[in-house]
């Protein structure tokens, strides 16, 4: 469906005068964060629904403080916690409640690992006696309380541990966590990155098991980093990290009885047994499997355990009793590409369940009884679910995101499990989002559109009702009206038998009888969306720049994005970097056919999945790009991780052909634009790999090209100076090269 095209303008001079007057936008003003949106910052609602909490800090004194505000007024009601009366700690940086929220874990000193993990040191406050107690000397992970607030567990050097708050007795659950080698209750790097989650343990809803899940990560590669720092000599950073193609930690569940000591490994089945595979399938390399979710049910002693083949397209949610440890598949889901895995499981007090699919090619809402059978079919039509937001049991609805106002707009919605009485709760037309209350009787709406930047707004559930507004960025709005920003406009474009989504950004004095240089944005990975009616990123004043300097900017979504169907977003399927780049050419070489585009000077650049594009177009679209720029970028998916590239890809093994003829090392004599190749040297995501081998090839190739690389930086090139330093390298390259 085209929709019709969107102008926004922040102001437009009225006058040649006013032109004159008004200032250009500078990459140390954005960098420096002068057009940084002020956002609602994180808070937690408290059970009551009726109060949320946040984490404040003083910046005269560092003292962070757990405040307590009024859903309906705003008004801070008290402070529950404030580290000034603490002893032995200045102050805290995150904290999680008790169910019952009488205890509070505060966590310090936090140590990143990774992209989700962390060391810290944590304490466990009591609100009633105001007792203060370190939960262990040394830092941990992954700190739990159990649902009655009387125990905490934890993850010590890869293994679980379990402290009774009343003795002080601390019971160590597992013993063989080694680094490198075993880890129990916390994930590995993979899982970590590609499945989102990193704490691999759940108490059961009564305190008296605990499952897990366990990593034997003996067999899986190690990859090196040096990392230079300040030291005379670099140090060597190793860890696990499986490529496409690799052995993947052998994956296990566990269960752990509090009562009776009891150690057990959960059998899932002969289709799980590591043991029972053919040699066919071990020749492969495909025997394993992957463990994404692990959840109690409404039944304290059913576990429900999310199982998923290599190849990711077979996923079974199976039953465990708790008591026998006997399990039952309850539910197959199965596609001929891939199944994407959620967080939007919920099990109803009878234990039917809530569950989201693509089989009917969109992401939808399904309810299933408690054996697994199918009752209703909640939501349909073709557009997506985009977030599921929860049941309210009292009210009896689902609450729900979705793209049913067109797929670059997302709005919320409220329906019956039977899939009757639909409400939409928003009214604007844009990105619309939703927090809700612990009991579902209000929601924060995040609201923003090419025109608005974020503004946060309370509402009532049960009608979508306006209470107050809570936080604008109208200040934002009038600092712009400084600068002589350009409107962006919102539309699609006709490609390859597609209307793809597009924003395009011009010069303030655009003249179509002129004609200007275009330079094409995009990322283009599987699922994702870089176009949408959305408030200005930093990168778009980076464009506003550009734009002030005599481009054009544009941004097309093609293939193999998301938001518009299974069909459209699989299309990829083993072969990602084709269709993706098929457009990208296209749409260039339709958009050089505008009469106000020099064709000649087409360029375009992108990062990480981006980067791979980007690179891509220049070599096989040497004739319509005579300039590319790739930040990080994956240069053959042989160098990436099995978790992510399986999915889209299979293994190498499997689709040698797949990997490498669109692959850019494969490509390199084709180079005929101007190139620059960018990396951090501490990239533990995409690893700098990808751009060294680039570089052997293009230089095997007598090709001629820029390349830079950040030393230690990871996969977001941030620190100090070095977004400027990046984007001001980048800026000079486009205005030189373009």
């Amino acid at each position: 469906m085209k929709f019709p095209t969107i102008l926004v303008a922040f102001v437009l001079a009225a006058s040649s005068v006013l032109t004159a007057q008004q200032k250009k936008v500078s990459l140390e003003e954005i960098w420096s964060g002068t057009f940084r949106e002020q956002r609602l910052q994180s808070l937690q609602s408290l059970k009551n629904g009726k109060e949320y909490v946040v984490l404040n800090r003083d910046r005269e004194t560092g003292n962070t403080s757990i405040d307590v505000y009024s859903y309906k007024t705003g008004d801070k009601t008290r402070t529950l916690l404030n580290s000034a009366d603490l002893d032995g700690i200045s102050s805290f940086d995150d904290f999680k409640f008790s169910k019952d929220e009488d205890k509070i874990l505060l966590s310090t000193e936090v140590e990143p690992i990774f992209r989700r993990s962390s060391r810290e040191v944590f304490y466990v406050y009591d609100l009633k006696s105001k007792g203060l107690k370190k939960v262990n000397e040394q830092k941990i992970q992954e700190a739990s309380f159990s649902p009655n607030a009387s125990k905490v567990a934890y993850v010590l050097e890869n293994n679980i541990y379990i402290l009774d708050l009343k003795t002080d007795k601390t019971t160590q659950v597992t013993t063989d966590g080694k680094i490198n080698s075993i880890i129990n209750g916390v994930t590995d790097w993979v899982y970590e990155e590609e499945f989102s989650f990193v704490k691999a343990f759940e108490w059961n809803p009564s305190g008296e098991k605990i499952a897990f899940l366990r990593f034997d990560e003996t067999e899986v590669p190690e990859f090196s980093m040096d990392l230079y720092g300040k030291d005379l000599y670099p140090s060597q950073h190793v860890f696990k990290y499986p490529k496409a193609g690799e052995a993947n930690s052998i994956v296990s569940l566990h269960m752990f009885d509090l009562n009776s000591k009891e150690l057990k490994e959960i059998d899932l089945g002969d289709k799980y047994d590591m043991a029972s595979n053919s040699p066919e399938t071990e020749k492969e390399g495909l025997k394993d499997f992957y463990i994404p979710r692990i959840k109690w049910t409404a039944d304290p002693m059913t576990l429900s355990v999310q199982a998923l083949n290599r190849h990711q397209n077979e996923l079974d949610l199976i039953f465990v009793n708790a008591e026998n440890y006997n399990t039952e598949v309850i539910l197959k889901e199965t596609d001929d590409a891939y199944v994407d895995i959620t967080d939007n499981l919920t099990f109803l007090k009878d234990n039917s369940f809530i569950w989201t699919s693509e089989k009917d090619g969109y992401n939808h809402i399904y309810l299933y009884n408690e054996d697994g059978k199918l009752k209703d079919q909640v939501t349909s039509g073709n557009w997506e679910v985009t977030s599921y937001y929860g049941y309210d049991a009292k009210e009896d609805r689902i609450y729900y995101q979705s793209t049913e106002n067109g797929s670059v707009n997302r709005d919320v919605y409220s329906i019956r499990p039977n899939g009757k009485s639909k409400k939409r709760l928003t009214n604007r037309t844009g990105m619309n989002s939703a927090s809700f209350s612990a009991d579902f009787t209000y929601f924060i709406n995040s609201f923003t559109n090419f025109e608005t930047p974020h503004v946060y707004t309370l509402h009532r559930a049960k009608d979508g009702k306006q209470v107050r507004e809570i936080l604008n960025n109208n200040e934002l709005v009038k600092k712009v009206e400084a600068y002589n920003f350009s409107p962006k406009e919102l539309s699609t474009i006709s490609i390859n038998g597609n209307d793809l989504n597009m924003w395009t950004i011009k010069p303030s004095d655009f003249d179509e009888s002129k004609q200007y240089p275009l330079l094409m944005f995009q990322y283009s990975g599987p699922g994702s969306q870089s176009v949408s009616n959305s408030y200005y990123s930093t990168n778009d004043y980076w464009y506003q720049l550009l734009a002030d300097k005599g481009y054009i900017v544009v941004c097309v979504d093609g293939r193999g994005t998301g938001f518009k169907g299974a069909d459209f977003k699989k299309v990829t399927y083993q072969e990602l970097g084709k269709y993706e780049v098929e457009d990208q050419i296209a749409a260039a070489k339709k958009l050089g056919e505008r009469s106000y585009i020099d064709a000649d000077r087409i360029g375009i650049w992108g990062w990480s999945y981006g980067g791979y594009m980007s690179s891509n177009a220049i070599l096989k679209g040497n004739d319509t790009f005579s300039m590319a720029i790739a930040v990080a970028p994956v240069t053959s998916w042989r160098f990436y991780d099995t978790v992510y590239t399986e999915r889209y890809m299979r293994t190498p093994q499997e689709n040698p052909e797949g990997y490498d003829e669109n692959s850019p090392l494969n490509h390199v004599e084709k180079l005929k634009g101007d190139y620059l190749i960018i990396h951090g040297g501490g990239d533990d995501n995409v690893h700098v790999q990808n751009t060294m081998r680039m570089v052997e090839e293009l230089i095997q190739a007598n090709k001629q090209f820029d390349w830079a690389i950040y030393p230690d930086r990871n996969h977001g090139i941030y620190g100090g100076n070095t977004r400027l330093h990046l984007y001001n390298m980048m800026t000079d390259f486009i205005l030189e090269k373009l």
